[in-house]
């Protein structure tokens, strides 16, 4: 005699909290390690350019160093040891180096 034995299986339905659970927990971490960060830097960015003064020694992202002439809605002028110059208030580097020191022990 032949026995036919069948083994049911009954559907697993785990598998979709925790499909949810591992894609939330990626998503928080992207958040904490990524997006965070940037919109921090984005802030301290912000915070810099609406302090600028007349007078101030800056850094453009291009490397320029000079002194704020005049400054306007979406613009600054610096003047340069050649002239002056209108650049973005964009352009303005938060994290440029204006230490005279530093920039006369390069030159020399």
């Amino acid at each position: 005699m032949k026995t036919l034995i069948l083994a049911e299986t009954q559907p697993q339905n785990d598998g979709g909290i925790s499909f949810f659970i591992l894609l939330g927990g990626m998503f928080l971490i992207m958040y904490l390690f990524m997006i965070r960060p940037q919109m921090k830097r984005q802030k301290e960015a912000r915070k810099y350019r609406e302090s600028l003064e007349k007078g101030q020694k800056v850094v453009t992202i291009g490397g320029v160093h000079g002194k704020i002439v005049e400054i306007l809605d979406t613009t600054v002028i610096i003047s340069v040891e050649q002239g002056k110059l209108r650049v973005e208030k964009s352009a303005l580097s938060p994290s440029g180096s204006t230490d005279e020191q530093n920039i006369q022990q390069k030159t020399a």
